[in-house]
């Protein structure tokens, strides 16, 4: 069975100081973050990369990383822009961005046929957590729908310690997720991590509470339930709040499994998480690629 990663890369990167922190380059031979998804989905079992990009990156992107994989791997392109609106909806005045994450994957409407897994472009997962989520894809009854997967991370190994983050905070039965909700202001504290919700509760979590890193494994079917809840997110939440409503993944996710429209198995994983969040994270995330290339785990040149 054939399956794909699809990257999320078009976000704008305010907090690493409006930089293109995804093509930044952390390893010892210019090698970015996704140099590092791309070679752990690679021997995995993935077959084919698509990267969701601005217009505008297309040509720092194609430079940086796509002409390189293109020759070990299977590369698509597909683009995010404010404007990919349905028929009969216009980008409201006074919008500057794209409409969340959401949004992001239902620029691959068209071009995704095959199961897939999506990350974010500057987030490091480690390689167990794409060895689990291509096997659950890959086991999954030919004609599978509305059953996905999620990989779990151990809050604890996801903090920065240059500032605060957000987070999906995972309510876990079993193996089900039964919800997720956003965390924000994350940070970690000697009687555990604090943080609050979007309302402005203020809560400690443990350290050991999963969550959600936007690696989520799913069905082609889910493109179709994404541009179907689109309209709806446009007509309410986009009307209340025209220029900041985002279309969020796990918000999208977390409200199928409420209604029980759908099913999303945690696989859990205890690699750490590493990414560039802030500018001050780099040297750090540079040490732990030197230490596991030290280990094994990469060659000292990915995909030259």
């Amino acid at each position: 069975m054939k399956t794909a990663l699809v990257i999320m890369a078009a976000g704008m990167g305010s907090r690493f100081g409006g930089g293109i922190k995804q093509l930044e380059p952390v390893g010892p031979s210019g090698e970015i973050i996704m140099d590092y998804s791309i070679y752990d989905a690679k021997k995995a079992g993935f077959d084919k990369v698509v990267f969701i990009i601005r217009k505008d990156l297309e040509k720092d992107f194609r430079e940086i990383i796509g002409n390189r994989i293109e020759k070990y791997i299977e590369v698509e392109y597909v683009f995010q822009e404010k404007e990919n609106l349905p028929e009969s909806y216009t980008v409201p005045e006074g919008r500057k961005k794209p409409w969340g994450t959401g949004h992001a994957i239902l620029s691959c409407l068209g071009t995704i046929k095959e199961p897939f897994v999506v990350i974010n472009a500057d987030d490091y997962y480690g390689s167990k957590a794409f060895e689990i989520t291509h096997k659950f894809l890959t086991e999954l009854p030919e004609g599978s729908r509305n059953a996905y997967c999620m990989a779990g991370f151990i809050l604890g190994n996801t903090l920065s310690e240059h500032g605060r983050v957000t987070r999906g905070i995972c309510q876990v039965e079993g193996d089900k997720l039964a919800n997720v909700r956003e965390g924000f202001e994350l940070r970690a504290e000697s009687d555990g991590v604090h943080g609050q919700w979007e309302d402005g509760e203020q809560l400690v979590f443990d350290q050991k509470t999963v969550v959600s890193m936007n690696m989520w494994g799913f069905t082609p079917d889910f493109l179709d339930e994404l541009e179907g809840k689109f309209v709806s997110f446009l007509d309410t939440a986009a009307k209340a709040n025209p220029e900041k409503a985002e279309y969020l993944l796990p918000e999208v996710v977390g409200n199928m499994v409420k209604d029980g429209h759908a099913s999303v198995t945690v696989l859990e994983t205890t690699d750490r998480w590493f990414g560039m969040t802030y500018k001050e994270d780099k040297p750090l995330f540079t040490e732990s690629i030197n230490k596991l290339i030290a280990e094994g785990k990469y060659p000292e040149a990915v995909f030259r």
